[in-house]
């Protein structure tokens, strides 16, 4: 086979390949790299002995990822301040037309999958968002099918019961809310502020100690709605900004000063208020933002 068949096999699947790599990682740099590495390991592969390219080529990248994951766990131990999810951008209406894949994105869940087990978040992902058989995950975690069944059912209780507590919000709602969230913070309406924020919304925020932002998750309407207001008066600077970009396929808050992207905000909406949200403000975590990606099931 020519190098030629490996390239065009692989790129055909890389979007469904980057996929899985960012839902057990949570980050995109990462993932980019896990890809690369798995390519160079796909181009020697005989590819007369491959009888499914995309099961092939998912537990590939899905071993490499979790390689990639122990590896990062002392990292992510000494990491400066809270840490979150590496934002996605993501083309205009990139996963609308699919739920499943919408929600799996999402920075709420990518939030939750990181208090799963490397193991535990990989099956998670095979499973529910990709749908693979137990034997294929099996292969791919390099566990037996019995012990995958049983990691898919503790990993769906897991999600399941950590999401119930509120209806997580369609697109449209999501939209709504973020766009009326905006007038008011760039307006200083402290009241209508508030009417937006669940009781106990909170704002966390991940600068990895190289940017200001507090070091702490901040819990409670009004001290979150206080700090938007402070935090919005500060920053505006005449050559600064906010722009909506779409990122883990939901409007997002993009903060710059010039060209130069500062921050960035996501939303979590439930029950028709914002319940959390994701301040990504480490540079070198917006250094992902710079080239929407394309994602897919």
């Amino acid at each position: 086979m020519s190098s030629d068949e490996h390239a065009e096999r692989f790129t055909v699947l890389r979007p469904l390949l980057f996929t899985i790599v960012y839902e057990i990682l949570g980050s995109a740099s990462e993932s980019d790299d896990v890809l690369q590495d798995s390519y160079l390991r796909w181009a020697r592969v005989d590819l007369a002995t491959v009888r499914d390219t995309k099961s092939y080529l998912a537990r590939l990248v899905t071993r490499q990822a979790l390689n990639a994951l122990r590896a990062s766990t002392r990292r992510r131990e000494e990491y400066v301040g809270s840490w979150l999810p590496e934002p996605l951008l993501l083309e205009e209406n990139d996963a609308s037309a699919d739920v499943v894949l919408a929600e799996s994105v999402s920075m709420a869940m990518l939030v939750l999958l990181e208090t799963l087990t490397p193991h535990e978040r990989a099956v998670f992902v095979l499973r529910e968002v990709f749908g693979f058989d137990y034997d294929e995950i099996a292969a791919a975690v390099g566990r037996s099918a019995v012990t995958v069944r049983q990691m898919a059912h503790r990993a769906r209780g897991h999600v399941r019961a950590r999401r119930r507590r509120f209806e997580p919000s369609d697109a449209a709602t999501t939209t709504r809310i973020t766009e009326r969230f905006m007038t008011a913070a760039t307006t200083g309406d402290m009241v209508g502020l508030l009417s937006l924020l669940a009781p106990d919304a909170t704002w966390t925020a991940d600068s990895g100690g190289k940017a200001t932002a507090a070091r702490r998750p901040v819990v409670g309407a009004e001290k979150v709605a206080v700090l938007v207001v402070e935090l919005l008066r500060a920053g505006r600077l005449p050559d600064s900004r906010i722009e909506t970009v779409n990122c883990n396929n939901a409007p997002a808050m993009a903060a710059y000063d010039g060209d130069h992207l500062v921050g960035v905000c996501l939303f979590e909406v439930g029950d028709g208020r914002i319940t959390n949200f994701y301040v990504i403000r480490n540079p070198d975590k917006l250094l992902a933002l710079t080239v929407p990606r394309q994602i897919s099931r």
